[in-house]
């Protein structure tokens, strides 16, 4: 990372003004790094010099470990409990939705016939 202006060294551009380009901390990390690979240096131990001076917000992609972890862990579990919880609450409301018998006293078969002749009668009147 660049440092000055929070873009990684290779992506620092400013843009309009009289000044174009990549800022002067952008500018001494690329000569730094240049100098590197001119020696042969291995990638992994050009990034550890650089962790050691800078830091660990030198690099662009956090390592994987430690609590950086949950960086690249939580993406993925997130969306998936919450899948899991929508589903979890969508089920208890469906259950709780059903139905329950109606309970009451039993009314006998004369009581409903009478009734039904009843209200026939009302409706051919």
């Amino acid at each position: 990372m660049c440092g000055g202006c929070e873009d990684s060294a290779t992506g620092c551009n400013h843009t309009g003004g009289s000044f174009s380009g990549p800022c002067d901390t952008a500018k001494g990390l690329q000569k730094e790094i240049n100098e590197r690979v001119a020696r042969n240096e291995s990638d992994d131990l050009t990034l550890q010099a650089f962790v050691q001076e800078y830091g660990p917000t030198v690099l662009i992609v956090p390592p994987a470990k430690g609590f950086n972890l949950a960086a690249w862990i939580m993406p993925v579990v997130a969306p998936l409990i919450a899948l899991v919880l929508v589903w979890f609450v969508a089920r208890r409301w469906r259950h709780k939705g059903t139905l329950a018998t109606v309970s009451g006293p039993e009314v006998s078969a004369e009581f409903l016939s009478r009734a039904q002749r009843e209200t026939e009668k009302e409706y051919d009147e």
